[in-house]
């Protein structure tokens, strides 16, 4: 197997706001007008995006939410642990990867709004996922948690929040 070096090179992936490196793979050129979606889209939207993205154990995709619902398909390397925490408060935790006897799953869905954050589960790995979004990704959707702000909001997740923001 490569290495999560190699891969970055090979894959041209650049660094990613809330950890990690990606690389957009697909923009679909077809758009949603403005006029056709929610009123928490600013503009138009592509009908669908999808990225790679890398994670390695040193770092982590810190808590963020945005406008869509996010689709994580594993490809290799080590499973991923995402947690969710909904509009409401309810805190899960997923597994993904391709060890489906071992509930990890190849994909999963992230809902629109909620707050996530994902670590590679084994130590020195990485994994090599891609994300799919519809209406497509803007950063304009992207909303990267503050710790201070999410504590005050879910106080009862204190400890997974501190885990998985930067400040």
């Amino acid at each position: 197997m490569m290495t999560a070096k190699e891969l970055i090179q090979k894959l041209d992936l650049q660094p990613h706001p809330e950890g990690g490196f990606f690389k957009e793979t697909y923009r679909s050129p077809g758009e949603i007008s403005a006029n056709g979606l929610p009123s928490e889209f600013k503009g138009s939207r592509s009908y669908s995006t999808c990225i790679y993205f890398l994670l390695t154990s040193a770092t982590f995709s810190a808590f963020h939410k945005i406008n869509q619902d996010e689709i994580w398909h594993f490809y290799l390397g080590s499973p991923i642990k995402l947690h969710t925490i909904s509009q409401d408060g309810i805190h899960l935790e997923h597994r993904i990867g391709n060890a489906i006897k071992n509930d990890q799953s190849p994909q999963l869905v992230v809902p629109k709004g909620h707050w996530f954050a994902a670590s590679v589960m084994d130590d020195n790995g990485y994994a090599l996922v891609g994300c799919t979004v519809a209406p497509g990704f803007d950063f304009g959707d992207f909303v990267l948690g503050s710790r201070e702000e999410l504590i005050a909001k879910f106080p009862e997740h204190k400890k997974i929040i501190e885990q998985y923001t930067r400040d």
